[in-house]
């Protein structure tokens, strides 16, 4: 039996990425249950309105959630649809995460308007970015490449890229499949090299944590092995402190019942970056996640007392 609701009014932001993505989710919640109501409601966010800034500046990881967030507590929305990347690894206090879902694909890509792959860019070619972790890890495989700040959203970046902005574009692969933008990308990055943010490629949905009927009818949509995997990467995000600026990656891998968190971490200079991976049953995923924070905390201080030695 599901709760009564009049309307289930969905706060989303307002870019095409966005919206597709909102409309993904109330399509598996209408499936779900045909009798709901949805409105949508739009707002703008602090990432999307300055698009200039450097996302490090701005706010880093939650600068596309915050309006949203506010939303909900004052009550002018019952839930919001987010990419889960962008979710801060501990929400307000009174949000929870009501269901993560519709994981896309998680990899990172690699856009060439010529569509040559990474190795093939020649020295000092300029690749467009807003993440620091993409920096980070791309400077372990071309360190004779130039990363470039490219914010904006998918088709921005897009657009840039075919006006000669940039030479290469690394981004999620997830926002160009949903928008059926596939052809554009030359090349899929390995997660071992490439490790995605926490929660890329999948739908977190939040809500207010005392909101029982809105959670009941989220339930409905949630997606087990999605919820695992996303709940470890997050709980890496937490263990080595999710409100740094330290570049971060975590993306779990889930085979039968074993869990396979890959993760990296570097130190907030972006000198130093440390890979590392960890398994265990899926009922071991917080105790994963925090003892792979645990070592690769470990590894890189060692490996930043070695440099100023």
């Amino acid at each position: 039996m599901t709760p009564d609701l009049t309307t289930l009014r969905v706060g989303t932001r307002g870019s095409a990425l966005a919206l597709e993505q909102t409309r993904i989710f109330n399509a598996a919640l209408s499936a779900a249950i045909p009798t709901v109501q949805i409105e949508t409601v739009v707002r703008s966010t602090a990432g999307d309105v300055d698009k200039q800034t450097p996302l490090a500046i701005l706010g880093g990881q939650g600068v596309f959630a915050k309006e949203l967030e506010a939303a909900l507590l004052d009550g002018t929305i019952d839930l919001a649809v987010h990419s889960a990347k962008d979710l801060t690894s501990e929400l307000p206090a009174g949000l929870t995460l009501g269901a993560i879902l519709n994981r896309a694909d998680p990899r990172d890509v690699f856009l060439n308007m010529e569509g040559k792959r990474l190795t093939e860019l020649p020295t000092g070619a300029r690749v467009g970015t807003s993440s620091r972790r993409r920096v980070m890890e791309l400077r372990q495989l071309r360190p004779d490449l130039q990363a470039v700040e490219l914010r904006g959203n998918v088709d921005t970046r897009l657009r840039k890229l075919a006006e000669g902005e940039v030479d290469a574009a690394i981004i999620a692969a997830a926002g160009l499949l949903r928008m059926g933008w596939q052809e554009r990308i030359s090349e899929y990055l390995p997660v071992e090299a490439f490790v995605p943010s926490p929660g890329q490629g999948a739908l977190g949905i939040e809500c207010r944590a005392d909101d029982r009927a809105t959670l009941a009818l989220l339930a409905h949509v949630a997606d087990r092995p999605v919820t695992i995997a996303v709940g470890a990467e997050r709980a890496f995000l937490r263990a080595v402190g999710g409100g740094c600026q330290s570049p971060i990656g975590a993306h779990a891998v889930i085979e039968g019942d074993t869990l396979t968190l890959h993760a990296m971490l570097a130190d907030e200079a972006m000198t130093v970056a440390c890979f590392q991976s960890a398994s265990g049953g899926l009922d071991e995923a917080d105790t994963i996640a925090r003892q792979l924070a645990e070592s690769l905390r470990d590894e890189l201080a060692l490996r930043l007392s070695r440099l100023a030695s």
